[in-house]
């Protein structure tokens, strides 16, 4: 191959000075084959080793190079200058490079369309939304596809009514207004880096004009497959609710995990898997994952892989097991995630859930603390503020207790956000299974409105928090703005493509309040990430808090204790 496309250029060059040998003649100029040998030797050795046009990739020619290398070819010209009238000079230069840039072009871009034609039929048609590099690497996969690429959509009005490949560049309106009442077969968001409001707004604004939308994921997930079109997902709920926090600090996440072993409680679950698998990324020493639950820990273990993690098959609620565990791996850093959380079970079973949520929690500090160590964060929850449920409530203590132990020097801090998008048991799996099985979404009341956030989002600023608390305080997530039930409920079904499942609304559950808080009082103090603020703390004698939880354990009016303790608990039966 290289010895081919060596003798191409030779071929070349020797019929461009035939060529421009003919002009001599017809011209009557003199013909020097001193200087005609002297400029094809330079052309060679400069195309082959200073520009090395030999390693070019000719489907991808361009013609960025042409000018440098017309300097280069002159060189010559200007050293025979004081031998040659001007005339010889200039009808030499103007018409060798004419005819050698003519030739080197026609047969790059030749050679680029023969091989970049699509041989298929295009049956559907396809606007990409984007015309950035993803963009363009769309378009190009799509010319071998049974999609012809009508439009490209793009915000920057830089590049609006410009085109790429003979493909017109329109704003969204612009779009809008061509489609009019068409209807086009794909929309592709091609834009990896965009907010979800900037899916969310080209979602709301063209998806009436398209019979399917999809979205090309995040740069680091197309990194690990090149092939574009196999990328493509379709838009989902995530992507629109999505708030990818701007100040995420990785390299304060990574000096906090780094080298350490990390204890990480409820590791099966939602939240707890995921801080599992965040602290193989930002390199921990060693993981110990403990959960009660044989399955989740199973999955965890086989999904991890890597003798980093110690699966550890234990309930927090056993205060001797777990203190076996913490003598013989001694960890240096605790997330406590585990925790009954489900609010109408949790209504349902009171006494088990103020069990495995308070006293699991306060096993858990006070382990902590007797083996010294560097950091406990609690995973706290929104429902913890004014609760309306027993779950909030138990939650609420736990915050309590972490913020008033006597901790000598360990760090004990909390971090309290609402729903992640796609836990287990939560609102978005449970929608997602019901479309599938064609029945209607039920929503508990019209107005009822919860926070969202994405759970590698949640639980890398959980960490985040972790390396900023020096001991007893309540980390607040930046939830963004709330979200209406019934809205996301209407966008599962739309984004579903069915137009036979509806909305029925079936009343406010046991325990369930309309909307969620983050901050009891509003006293929140800032840190240095807008996404992280700290609750006021709130002052309980330590002494007075472990005779009342040991007095809501053998009570019977589980209820009215758990008022004394937090007054603001307003229980909701919602009958």
């Amino acid at each position: 191959m290289l010895n081919k496309k060596i003798l191409n250029f030779v071929v070349i060059i020797l019929l461009s000075f035939i060529t421009f040998g003919w002009t001599f003649f017809i011209f009557h100029i003199p013909f020097d084959l001193n200087l005609v040998l002297s400029v094809i030797v330079l052309r060679i050795l400069a195309s082959i080793f200073i520009f090395k046009d030999y390693s070019l990739s000719w489907s991808k020619s361009t013609q960025k190079t042409f000018l440098l290398k017309s300097i280069v070819y002159i060189v010559p010209f200007i050293l025979y200058a004081p031998y040659y009238h001007g005339e010889f000079r200039l009808s030499f230069l103007s018409s060798e490079l004419f005819i050698y840039l003519f030739s080197i072009n026609f047969l790059m871009y030749a050679y680029h369309y023969y091989i970049n034609r699509s041989t298929s039929i295009k049956t559907k048609q396809v606007v990409i939304y984007g015309a950035g590099k993803a963009g363009l690497k769309l378009e190009e996969e799509f010319k071998n596809s049974e999609y012809k690429v009508e439009y490209f959509c793009d915000d920057d009005k830089i590049i609006q009514n410009r085109s790429i490949d003979a493909i017109k560049i329109l704003s969204p309106d612009r779009l809008k207004a061509k489609l009019s009442d068409k209807k086009y077969d794909l929309l592709v968001i091609a834009m990896p880096s965009a907010s979800p409001e900037d899916i969310s707004n080209a979602y709301d604004k063209l998806s009436d004009n398209f019979n399917e939308i999809k979205i090309l994921p995040s740069f680091e997930d197309i990194l690990k497959n090149k092939d574009f079109k196999a990328q493509l997902k379709d838009i989902s709920v995530e992507d629109l609710l999505a708030r990818h926090p701007k100040d995420l600090d990785k390299t304060a996440i990574k000096e906090f995990i780094k080298d350490k072993v990390v204890l990480v409680t409820g590791a099966g679950g939602s939240i707890g898997s995921e801080i599992v698998r965040q602290c193989k990324i930002y390199e921990a020493k060693q993981i110990i994952a403990l959960d009660h639950s044989e399955y989740n820990l199973y999955a965890i273990e086989q999904e991890i892989a890597n003798d980093i993690l110690v699966p550890v098959m234990q309930s927090v609620v056993n205060i001797s097991d777990i203190e076996k565990t913490f003598s013989s791996y001694k960890p240096d850093i605790v997330i406590h995630a585990a925790a009954y959380k489900h609010v109408p079970l949790v209504e349902a079973n009171i006494s088990e859930a103020i069990v495995n949520n308070i006293i699991g929690t306060k096993n858990i500090i006070d382990i902590s603390v007797k083996y010294e160590v560097q950091k406990v964060v609690l995973v706290s929850t929104d429902k913890a503020v004014r609760p309306t449920n027993v779950m909030g409530t138990t939650k609420r203590i736990c915050e309590l207790y972490a913020q008033n132990k006597n901790s000598n020097n360990t760090i004990i801090s909390a971090v309290r956000f609402g729903n992640v998008l796609g836990s287990s048991g939560s609102i978005i799996p449970k929608f997602k299974s019901l479309i599938e099985q064609g029945k209607n979404l039920t929503v508990t009341h019209p107005d009822i409105t919860r926070y969202f956030m994405l759970i590698p989002e949640a639980c890398e600023l959980v960490l985040q928090s972790g390396a900023l608390g020096q001991g007893g305080e309540i980390f607040i997530l930046d939830m963004g703005e709330e979200v209406k039930i019934v809205d996301l409920a209407n966008k599962m079904i739309e984004l579903s493509g069915r137009d036979d499942i509806k909305i029925e609304f079936c009343g406010l559950r046991p325990g369930e309040k309309l909307y969620e808080e983050l901050l009891i009082d509003d006293s929140d103090g800032s840190t240095k990430y807008e996404s992280i603020t700290v609750a006021a703390a709130t002052k309980y004698d330590i002494e007075q808090l472990e005779n009342d939880i040991n007095e809501l354990i053998n009570c019977k009016d589980k209820i009215k204790q758990l008022q004394k303790i937090v007054p603001e608990f307003d229980h909701k039966l919602n009958k």
